[in-house]
């Protein structure tokens, strides 16, 4: 028998659709009511699943919540900080890396549902009891830290003048990006995100598409 040709991409077994399923109807509900109001039973039904065949996948809503998380922001780590994912891994350039995480805030203004749920869980986490609290911690310290790194290396390629911290830099777009979607959420139309987080870069001479930038304002 003739081997499957690599380029031929594997079909999914019954267990991993189902278990896709399983988390595309978390993270519906999720988004909708956020993680304590929404019940194993929930998800189930909304699954078309019993309460034990979602407990054959996922060991309880906690584990569910966390994979969740995880899924969404692996597919956005891929992208621009591939070695979070494959240690070891060669990342894009500078200038690269930051017109993909740009790129992230404009596929967020299409994708409401996933912005509400990590608006809505981020929230809910500031609580050490939550579930996702730990999760959160770490995500935003291997943030910081990823985005320091970008920012140091865009001044070095573009902005060598460029005067303050790069660490306060990162933290100030991190938290532009996060702000700007929860007033986002209340009035779509009203705020702008991509447009915005550009004209913040374009202040510190970090313009992602490489022009008319500020490059000696300080951070």
């Amino acid at each position: 028998m003739s081997e499957r040709p690599e380029s031929v991409p594997r079909r999914p077994s019954k267990g991993e659709r189902t278990r896709a399923r399983i988390l595309d109807s978390a993270t519906e509900l999720f988004s909708r009511s956020g993680f304590n109001a929404v019940s194993l039973r929930d998800i189930a039904a909304h699954a078309g699943l019993t309460h034990a065949g979602v407990l054959h996948h996922f060991p309880g809503k906690e584990s569910l919540l966390i994979e969740v998380l995880g899924r969404r922001d692996r597919i956005d780590a891929q992208s621009v900080f591939p070695g979070i994912v494959h240690p070891g891994t060669p990342e894009p350039g500078p200038g690269e890396r930051l017109r993909l995480l740009v790129g992230l805030v404009a596929r967020n203004s299409r994708t409401p549902g996933l912005v509400a749920l990590y608006t809505k869980l981020s929230a809910e986490a500031t609580d050490p009891q939550h579930p996702a609290h730990h999760y959160f911690r770490e995500r935003y310290r291997i943030l910081r830290e990823e985005m320091t790194v970008l920012v140091e290396a865009l001044r070095a390629e573009v902005a060598p003048q460029a005067q303050g911290d790069p660490a306060v830099t990162a933290r100030q777009l991190l938290a532009l990006m996060d702000g700007l979607q929860t007033q986002w959420l209340m009035e779509p139309d009203a705020v702008e995100m991509e447009e915005l987080v550009r004209d913040f870069l374009r202040r510190l001479g970090l313009d992602p598409e490489g022009g008319g930038g500020q490059a000696g304002v300080s951070a």
